[in-house]
């Protein structure tokens, strides 16, 4: 007879983030501490981070992030490469040897930029270009994955303990104005260095704590429009929704989250301002498939800003605190307080409201 509390029935993942919404740059120590506290929340299967501001010589340009299986896969990502973007600087991350860090990739960056003869002949902006590139690459490149390519900002991510995997990527000699991070307990998919979390596009990132019960409807929709999931890992299909809303269908952040957790009908009827119950109502009919069901939390990275946000049901844990002009966001309270001891203001979202923040105008 199995007695509660002997068993671990898992709650779900965990997530951490904080930003200076001054622009203030910090290092990755404090990211990588608040992961401690929540140690028991992964089980080894993937950690990673996400980080905004840190490549500031290169700013303006894509940074791609890759693993490769082998040589042979590098060599045929950088004869790609070469056919639509000028490379201006590629090296190895540097990561630090680990014991706990096993079945390394070949983990590179390249820092470059479409050239602009080939946006013509294409008819496409520079940005459809680094996303229909990334599609590209993870689905016809055998051993190959881009895991990143925005501006100004990367993903890092291993199979392993969150604050593992920070130390493996020296992250503490990095400073950026926002961080995100994610510990790993996978339940119905595989743990494998494409599958840890952040999963990141452009400059888009998402930490995801919970199960997608929605996932074929949301993928099924989504890969209409040149999407393609192949990372084995439900979460991935939140980063391509985040695009399609947030740059091909250009809503604001609000607009994204009355899609992905859209109110329940009966919360809209009862709203007052029936501009506001027309515009809910138009969201969740013509977007109806990319509602997102079951237990979640996220956190969306971007330049400038995060939003973190709960399903309906709050069926996540997801706190929120601040001090000066730093905004913390953990899945327990213990990983906000290891950031910030003492905090000003310290609350927990209501289930289906977004919290928006965003860094001054000009700092970033």
């Amino acid at each position: 007879m199995q007695i509660e509390g002997q068993v671990r029935i898992p709650s779900g993942c965990a997530i951490s983030a904080v930003i200076s919404k001054e622009g203030n740059k910090m290092n990755g120590q404090a990211i990588i501490d608040s992961m401690r506290p929540m140690h028991a929340r992964s089980n080894g299967l993937g950690g990673g981070f996400a980080a905004y501001g840190i490549y500031p010589k290169y700013k303006e340009l894509f940074a791609f992030h890759f693993f490769f299986n082998d040589y042979e896969a590098k060599k045929e990502c950088e004869k790609l490469l070469e056919e639509s973007y000028d490379v201006a600087h590629a090296e190895v991350i540097p990561t630090r040897k680990m014991p706990q860090i096993t079945d390394e990739p070949l983990i590179w960056r390249y820092f470059l930029s479409p050239r602009p003869s080939v946006l013509a002949r294409l008819q496409l902006d520079e940005n459809e270009l680094v996303v229909q590139t990334a599609m590209k690459i993870n689905t016809q490149i055998k051993g190959a994955y881009i895991f990143s390519c925005g501006k100004n900002m990367g993903a890092f991510k291993a199979v392993g303990y969150p604050e593992d995997v920070g130390e493996y990527y020296k992250l503490d000699e990095y400073e950026a104005y926002s961080w995100t991070a994610h510990g790993r307990y996978p339940t119905n998919t595989p743990g494998w260095w494409g599958g840890a979390h952040p999963f990141a596009l452009l400059d888009y990132s998402i930490v995801h704590n919970g199960e997608i019960s929605s996932y074929d409807a949301n993928r099924r929709f989504i890969e209409m429009f040149g999407y393609k999931c192949t990372l084995q890992t439900d979460t991935e299909v939140i980063t391509y929704i985040a695009d399609y809303l947030l740059r091909r269908q250009k809503m604001t952040l609000e607009e994204m989250a009355s899609v992905v957790a859209a109110s329940f009908w009966s919360t809209i009827e009862r709203n007052e301002d029936p501009r506001v119950r027309e515009k809910l109502t138009y969201l969740r009919t013509a977007f109806s498939s990319l509602l997102i069901t079951g237990p979640f939390s996220i956190i969306l990275g971007f330049s400038g800003g995060l939003m973190a946000l709960n399903d309906r049901l709050k069926l996540r844990s997801m706190v929120v605190g601040e001090r000066d002009d730093k905004v913390y966001i953990a899945s327990e309270e213990a990983a906000i307080r290891t950031m910030a001891p003492d905090l000003d203001h310290i609350y927990a979202p209501v289930g289906g409201e977004p919290v928006i923040v965003k860094v001054k105008e000009g700092q970033f």
